[in-house]
């Protein structure tokens, strides 16, 4: 019996450093008035396959199958085209319209440290803003989810529009773009030997090949440097850089979100702005977040281009923060105070603690039968720091017998009595 390869169950202290990190995001996005939502994991195929959606790299990873009515399903391989559906589905959504969702995904690509099959994914998307004030305030959501976990950043950001007129300007026909967009984003996997030589086999002319390789030898070239060689200063991809990075500057983000002419994302539906987060330490190489502008998806998915849907999202990786931060030292969870029976009093005991988590306090229960002192014992060994006995005397006066085994102190009193102490004094 074993585990399909690529995906794990979690428990104890692991889980609950999960559900820590969850809850910091989930904070962070509600602090930055994000809704949750919960979105379907399976989807008819042609909407996962459709050529709006995630594009043929991702298509070959994605689990499919056929339901017994014949009907050819999918996994949903991300949260961004289930969201989109949602959106297209419900045309009376308010505008603009900010979602955050907490979900597995799941991808049969390589097993890697921090890649998964089954994994979670945590996003946030924002859909009616067409500005680049969308794409800023994500970013301070980034920024401010490590903070709070720890983990220093970096955060690199292109616009697919810049790009593209870049890849213009060196010879690239405008059908091409996005294949070579997509090829660059395999840059870390296979080098720029690797890009070139793919480059090559798509048909890319020679001197455009050449062109590129120059600029990608290049040390990142500055955003002006770029647009004043290429004669981009008043293209739309430049104006777009330009202004986010204005708001960039504004909010004194240039140290952690920086210019990087060749990020592209390898997803086919990106329209604007993308970037990706990397651990700033260089310990973890890959990315540990990414996401970008989509403005068309949700048009092309209800049948009508036409209709604007400004669309832009963050997506962070729990799996890949997880390889960042387990190692750390996180106190366990423990109860607050453990109730023992002693003799035939379940009943009371039960009962008590009934009272007691009523109360808020989080309550633990001894087997019955066991020897107080290694019970007591046991609950030292675990710091945990309250033990509260009923004995058949204690359930026949309606009094319990409440131990602070720290201050070595213990008092007899009714259960309500013992309630006020225990949220009088912190553990």
């Amino acid at each position: 019996m074993q585990n399909v390869k690529g995906t794990y169950d979690f428990f104890g202290k692991e889980q609950a450093v999960r559900l820590k990190v969850r809850g910091v995001l989930q904070e962070v996005f509600e602090l930055y008035d994000f809704e949750s939502m919960e979105s379907t994991v399976l989807h008819e195929l042609d909407l996962l396959t459709s050529k709006y959606a995630g594009g043929d790299e991702i298509l070959k990873e994605m689990y499919r199958f056929t339901d017994q009515g014949g009907r050819k399903l999918g996994l949903r391989y991300d949260l961004t085209i289930p969201f989109a559906k949602v959106m297209a589905l419900n045309p009376g959504i308010k505008l603009p319209y900010r979602r955050y969702e907490i979900g597995k995904v799941f991808r049969d690509g390589p097993v890697k440290r921090g890649r998964l099959r089954e994994f979670l994914q945590c996003d946030v998307d924002m859909v009616g803003v067409g500005g680049p004030e969308a794409e800023a305030e994500l970013m301070l959501i980034a920024v401010e989810v490590f903070k709070r976990l720890a983990i220093p950043v970096t955060l690199r950001w292109n616009n697919r529009r810049f790009l593209s007129e870049i890849l213009g300007a060196v010879g690239v026909p405008a059908e091409e773009c996005l294949s070579v967009m997509l090829t660059l984003d395999k840059l870390e996997k296979i080098g720029s030997d690797g890009i070139l030589e793919e480059w090559g086999d798509k048909g890319i002319s020679g001197s455009a090949v050449e062109e590129i390789a120059e600029l990608m030898a290049m040390h990142e070239p500055s955003f002006g440097l770029l647009a004043e060689r290429f004669g981009l200063k008043e293209s739309q991809g430049a104006a777009e850089v330009r202004v986010l990075q204005t708001l960039i500057d504004k909010l004194k983000l240039s140290d952690i979100c920086r210019f990087d002419p060749f990020l592209s994302r390898g997803l086919s539906f990106y329209t604007g702005t993308v970037y990706e987060i990397f651990d700033a330490s260089g310990v973890y190489a890959s990315s540990i977040g990414s996401g970008g502008r989509y403005d068309a998806i949700i048009g092309k998915l209800i049948g009508n281009e036409d209709m604007t849907y400004p669309a832009a999202g963050l997506s962070l990786g729990m799996e890949s923060i997880m390889e960042m931060i387990r190692d750390r030292p996180f106190p366990a969870q423990a109860p607050k105070v453990v109730v023992l029976s002693i003799g035939d009093t379940r009943g009371d005991a039960l009962m008590a603690a009934a009272v007691l988590r009523s109360g808020g306090i989080r309550t633990g229960m001894e087997p019955a039968g066991r020897k107080l002192k290694k019970a007591l014992a046991s609950l030292e060994s675990r710091a945990i720091r309250y033990a509260l006995l009923i004995g058949e005397e204690e359930a026949r006066t309606g009094k319990v017998r409440l131990k602070d085994m720290r201050a070595r102190e213990e008092y007899v009193v009714p259960l309500d009595e013992a309630l006020y102490l225990l949220e009088k004094n912190e553990t």
